[in-house]
């Protein structure tokens, strides 16, 4: 696990910090330097780009509502106000539309706290649901009709917005303090998020929130006499950009965005495996479902009911995510067995059932072969049959030797296994299969593992049902 952290997660950890330190570094080394670069500028640069950019996520909220995904309508509201707000801000600029006013102090300051503040909306899982979509629209519409009022009303009659707040006052200073929570909780969040789908879109969402926040200084610190003010409205407008641009991207592939999850629930990361587990999953799976549909669908559900017992335990996103893949992968060693030994319409022979318990080690070896999967898949792969008293296969290894996901997804096969009909016998019932893993827990299996399983099972005992319903539909 350290090797697979180092090689793949750590790079990606290094590069994610240098994009997201580069804005602050350019502010330490430059942002202090005076300047004098002329209202045209401000005017053209900020004021007509942020127009555009104003344009461009209304389209995407309009999108999003007819996707009825409430969480790019969010997206969608943040930068509307946020790009709105920064063009009134350039278009307020003195000598051009308008003289000296206080609506471009104001526009300047309140930007990324009202648009972090929409953005972090996004945590309140009620307001993503398809029937918040008319409540988040009308905030919308309140929002953006009050920063067009606030546009107007304060070129036309420059004196009736005031000049705050002050670079550095206490209201600015309040304004910082609130902005960097917002953005602080968008970080954390899309950070869950690329840990459990590991998307470069993903990384370049980190990048742009970290951007905005380092444009939060110069807003409330700076005026327009010192560089850092001004690179400070270039890190806002691009981050907008990389924020915004993998929502997009993500709506352009299918119906639901991605960015700023950060609560995948479990049947998203099984069902959705292309997406968020790698194409090389997707492709193992397909062969998969050529050589035994039933062995694939039986995977499908194993993984789903592993994951959902992980985020019980309380897993960290990258261990929820490694369950994932073993999940789906745990009997990718199936590829190597007969068919005819694999489809058998009858009981096996000792001679049949020892080739059936080499395909936990043929698993892994086609997946060192293929290389690039963590060391935790691999432990997931080989050792789904191990048991806490040595009597597994194919290693025999003890309870020191097995690791709590190995236990979780050992807990998920057998339960899968015994509830699901065979060729050669019918289904258990849930409460035969369950017995049978009370009576082996603490010796075959762990005891913490069966009490999740049945946490997770709580109420539905329809589970094989309802995952067989899930996987159908993302078929």
């Amino acid at each position: 696990m350290r090797l697979f952290l180092r090689d793949r997660v750590v790079p990606v950890l290094i590069l994610v910090g240098a994009g997201a330190l580069a804005p602050g570094a350019g502010l330490h080394l430059l942002g202090g330097h005076h300047v004098d670069l002329g209202g045209n500028l401000h005017f053209v640069g900020v004021g007509l780009t942020a127009l555009a950019a104003a344009a461009a996520a209304l389209v995407l909220t309009l999108v999003g509502a007819r996707r009825r995904d409430g969480r790019t309508v969010l997206v969608g509201t943040a930068f509307t106000v946020m790009a709105a707000l920064l063009a009134i801000h350039g278009l307020a600029t003195p000598g051009i539309l308008v003289g000296y006013n206080g609506v471009i102090a104001f526009t300047g300051a309140a930007t990324l706290p009202i648009g972090g503040a929409v953005l972090a909306l996004s945590v309140l899982p009620a307001l993503r649901r398809p029937a918040r979509l008319r409540a988040l629209l009308v905030l919308q519409g309140v929002l953006v009709a009050g920063v067009v009022a606030l546009g107007v009303v304060g070129i036309l009659v420059p004196a009736v917005v005031p000049n705050v707040p002050e670079p550095a006052s206490p209201v600015a200073l309040a304004g910082l303090a609130a902005g960097l929570f917002f953005y602080a909780v968008l970080i954390l969040r899309a950070l869950k998020t690329y840990l459990l789908t590991r998307r470069a879109s993903d990384v370049v969402v980190l990048v742009g929130l970290a951007w905005l926040t380092a444009a939060l200084p110069p807003a409330m610190l700076m005026d327009y006499s010192q560089l850092g003010w001004w690179l400070g409205h270039c890190f806002e407008l691009l981050g907008i950009v990389f924020v915004g641009a993998p929502v997009a991207a993500d709506l352009h592939r299918s119906a639901q965005s991605r960015p700023l999850h950060g609560d995948l629930r479990a049947e998203e990361l099984v069902s959705s495996e292309e997406a968020f587990l790698g194409a090389r999953v997707r492709s193992l799976m397909i062969r998969l479902a050529h050589k035994d549909s039933s062995t694939e669908e039986h995977t499908r559900r194993v993984a789903l009911l592993a994951v959902q017992m992980g985020e019980h335990l309380g897993l960290a996103p990258g261990r929820l995510r490694q369950l994932a893949i073993g999940g789906l992968l745990h009997d990718i060693g199936k590829l190597s067995v007969p068919s005819s030994i694999l489809q058998k319409p009858a009981a096996l022979t000792d001679d049949e059932f020892e080739v059936i318990r080499r395909h936990p080690g043929w698993g892994d070896r086609l997946l060192r072969e293929l290389g690039g999967f963590a060391p935790g898949v691999h432990r997931l792969v080989r050792s789904h049959h191990e048991r806490l008293d040595g009597g597994g296969y194919p290693d025999g290894l003890d309870a020191t030797a097995l690791d709590l996901d190995t236990r979780i997804l050992t807990v998920a096969d057998v339960y899968d296994a015994l509830v699901s009909p065979r060729v050669y016998r019918p289904a258990w019932s849930h409460e035969d299969a369950l017995a049978l893993l009370h009576q082996d827990r603490g010796t075959a299996f762990d005891t913490r593992c069966v009490a999740a399983l049945e946490a997770v099972l709580e109420g539905t005992p329809g589970h094989v049902a309802a995952a067989r319903a899930l996987v159908a539909a993302t078929a």
